[in-house]
């Protein structure tokens, strides 16, 4: 079991490495955008966003998913599994451009349509490229992921995100394009990962097979509602928040504020959630082929409990830390010329506690797709997400009006809380194992209580904080002291193999 926990946490340093300093780097336009545009064009910005993200699920539908099932199953019956390649190339190849037809023909109704005027179309017909160009990487990405390429995988997404920074602050700093130079730098980015990524398409064959495509589609379409439901729970709020009442926005925030301010200043200090995110997401690329290719391992239950174990803690202590020192870091004044966000979007701050914590939730729901999956059952996902979705829309339009941005990131614990809960129901339901959800409960509420100490105890000194999450980090060695002994020996292990 330790050399599997070794394989995948060879695979996630990489993935890791990668993701965070590609996002690293994509995150130096937050300031960039945050203090030379308007809060307006950020809202503008943020929702066109928010909606990309959820069209690209549609653009997608589930291949990147299914080619992975689809193509491990087929090598290892001994078959090609170039042919799966071509199938899911040819047939997102045709999809996505016709969505990307449609939606350049049909751009000022877009935008009227999600809270925009129809004066903004062009900004969806960027969109609309983007989105293309996205979907024509899912199935290289996929294939480099599936055959553990991990380093190429990571130049190109690196050089993707290089592409975007430098051609930002040229378009933005320089030829002073403002909102436009944002979406023509992401284009540019996504040219340079197409780009570093041609070389796996010398596997593409003249080749299709309805019945393959139809296996992949059976797999992978249960993933577009229930994608589009999971990233509700996380966009559902600026498309609420965009509706808002101007009286609302006067009562919460006072004068001076329009709905694309609010939506503005939300997305950019929710954006910070990057930093739990980003431990999913390099979490997610490296689990998924894992517990495809050991998931008819005799250890394989006990091997995936300690995985959610150790993954939901990791989880818990990043939430906690960053409760404490993201909101400092936002309001330090840096050379006393600059702030990561400037102060206008400081009312923004009390959000980033809920939206920290509800990201332990979704690292769970993360670990138990591997039941889904494994069985095959994914006609539970889009019941779970919907769940998931339903609760966060709920209670997003009910607290909007009361509480604003916090009630915007009050739903999206809600829902993520939905979800993990309904995701583990019909996980345990077809996959049977056994997880130490007491020990879980206990170190959350143990965050929980930990994050409030600061505002009771009247000390926000950074020395207090860090005292605290140091104490909450022994908590943790204490409670789940086989995973502490694992991951010692993995540390162990590393280091002497190094010295050899």
């Amino acid at each position: 079991m330790l050399d599997k926990l070794k394989l995948l946490a060879k695979d996630t340093v990489i993935y890791g490495a990668s993701t965070i300093l590609a996002r690293g780097l994509n995150y130096v336009l937050v300031p960039l955008y945050a203090n030379l545009l308007t809060t307006f064009e950020n809202g503008v910005h943020a929702l066109i966003y928010a909606n990309i993200a959820l069209v690209n699920v549609l653009f997608a539908y589930g291949m990147e998913t299914s080619y992975l099932k689809v193509a491990s199953d087929t090598a290892r019956s001994g078959q090609d599994s170039s042919r799966c390649f071509s199938t899911a190339v040819i047939s997102l190849l045709l999809t996505s451009t016709a969505f990307t037809a449609c939606i350049l023909f049909f751009a000022p109704a877009i935008a009227e349509l999600i809270g925009l005027s129809a004066n903004q179309k062009e900004f969806i017909r960027y969109a609309a490229v983007i989105l293309w160009l996205d979907a024509m990487l899912v199935v290289p990405f996929a294939d480099l992921r599936l055959r553990r390429k991990a380093i190429r995988f990571a130049i190109a997404r690196v050089f993707g995100v290089v592409a975007v920074v430098i051609t930002a602050f040229t378009l933005i700093v320089q030829f002073k394009k403002g909102l436009e130079g944002a979406f023509l730098a992401n284009i540019a980015g996504s040219l340079i990962s197409l780009l570093i990524v041609l070389p796996v398409f010398r596997q593409f064959k003249r080749f299709f097979s309805s019945d393959t495509l139809r296996e992949m589609l059976r797999i992978g379409l249960p993933y577009v509602p229930t994608g589009i439901a999971g990233l509700l729970v996380h966009l559902i709020d600026r498309n609420v928040l965009i509706r808002m009442r101007l009286e609302d926005i006067e009562r919460i925030y006072g004068t001076g504020y329009a709905q694309s301010d609010i939506v503005g200043i939300y997305g950019r200090v929710a954006a910070f959630g990057i930093l739990l995110q980003l431990f999913i997401q390099v979490f997610r690329f490296a689990w998924q082929p894992f517990f495809l290719q050991h998931a008819a391992d005799p250890d394989a239950k006990k091997l995936f409990s300690h995985v959610l174990n150790v993954s939901s803690v990791f989880a818990m202590v990043i939430a906690l830390a960053a409760t404490f020192f993201v909101p400092d870091l936002i309001r330090y004044h840096y050379f006393e010329q600059l702030y990561i966000l400037p102060p206008v979007y400081w009312i923004g701050l009390s959000i980033l506690p809920w939206i920290f914590f509800s990201y332990i939730f979704d690292m769970i729901s993360t670990n138990l797709t591997a039941g889904i999956l494994i069985t095959g059952s994914t006609r539970y996902l889009p019941v779970v997400t919907f769940a998931g979705a339903g609760v966060t829309t709920g209670v997003c339009l009910w607290l909007v009006p009361v509480m604003g941005m916090d009630g915007a990131a009050v739903s999206i614990l809600a829902g993520t809380i939905v979800m993990s809960a309904c995701m583990g129901y019909f996980s345990l339901k077809v996959y049977p194992n056994r997880y130490e959800w007491l020990k879980l409960g206990v170190l959350f509420m143990a965050a929980i209580v930990l994050a409030r100490l600061p505002v009771l105890a009247g000390v926000g000194d950074l020395w207090f904080e860090a005292l605290l999450v140091a104490c909450y980090s022994g908590i943790v060695m204490v409670v789940f002291r086989n995973e502490a002994n694992y991951a010692f020996k993995l540390l162990r292990s590393k280091l002497k193999s190094s010295d050899e």
